[in-house]
């Protein structure tokens, strides 16, 4: 059997359980803590066949990532995937460019403003240009607070602070679809429901088994070829007008609300792909 290394920073529910199902086939599986086990840029600190990139931290992931690829060792997902993923701009740029559906968005920079051609509204939502679980999303109801949200971001000096993702506002019918892809197939999407119209399980959302109907395999499937494939979490967003929109990819997604609610055993799904792809 294949000798698997799994990188991670904050071990969750999801990676235990990737880790048993490892073990659960056979697999020679290798914990890797990526904050406290150097990795030297082109040197293996282990003889391994593939690596499963599982860092909560953005940056721990694509850095941690790019430096075992730098080994000759795949890694699923690889870095430019989840560096495409993790960057909000990037993600809806190559979505646009392959023809996936996704809401009408503008990026604004600190020396044009409000200025630019914005989407349709008000309201409007305003993200990070890198973030998750929901975190710095905000609604703006007119131009006044569109102004004073772009000075607060701003004013928080951080990277990308002074470019702004300007949103169009979807009236979602109290959910979002998170479908989850492995390769080239759909494994199990949920609901996530909430009276917020932010639907993050992280903020209370409740997630709900969802039919993987034709159409959600497609646009999740083609969303997911766009940035590079993998074991990805797309974010799909119900318009009332134009249907399914591609929201947001998920480069190292968590599924333990997903194994509760479908059946569906994810984790081990991921580790068997893990075993085919690292034996090719």
């Amino acid at each position: 059997m294949p000798s698997i290394a799994l990188l991670y920073d904050h071990p969750r529910w999801e990676e235990k359980a990737i880790l048993q199902a490892l073990k659960d086939i056979g697999a020679d599986a290798k914990l890797l803590h990526v904050e406290t086990t150097p990795l030297r840029i082109g040197e293996p600190c282990c003889p391994i066949d593939l690596a499963l990139e599982r860092s909560v931290s953005f940056s721990n992931a694509v850095a941690t990532a790019f430096a075992v690829e730098s080994w000759g060792v795949r890694v699923l997902n690889p870095g430019t995937v989840i560096y495409l993923a993790g960057d909000k701009v990037a993600t809806l740029s190559l979505l646009a460019s392959h023809r996936v559906p996704v809401p009408e968005t503008t990026v604004l920079s600190g020396s044009n403003r409000i200025n630019g051609s914005l989407p349709p509204g008000p309201p409007w939502v305003v993200k990070p240009v890198i973030g998750s679980w929901g975190r710095m999303v905000a609604r703006a109801r007119d131009l006044e607070e569109l102004e004073q949200l772009l000075s607060y971001k701003e004013a928080a000096r951080g990277l990308y602070s002074r470019i702004h993702l300007v949103q169009e506002y979807i009236e979602k019918p109290g959910r979002d679809i998170r479908v989850f892809t492995l390769g080239d197939r759909v494994v199990a999407a949920i609901y996530r429901v909430s009276s917020h119209w932010i639907t993050n399980t992280s903020r209370g959302a409740r997630a709900e088994p969802a039919p993987v109907t034709g159409e959600i395999e497609d646009l999740a499937l083609r969303a997911a070829e766009a940035l590079g494939g993998g074991f990805l979490g797309v974010d799909l967003l119900e318009d009332p007008e134009r249907g399914l929109l591609v929201n947001e990819v998920n480069a190292v997604p968590e599924f333990k609300n997903t194994v509760r609610v479908t059946g569906v055993r994810v984790h081990m799904e991921v580790a068997r792909y893990a075993v085919e792809e690292a034996r090719r």
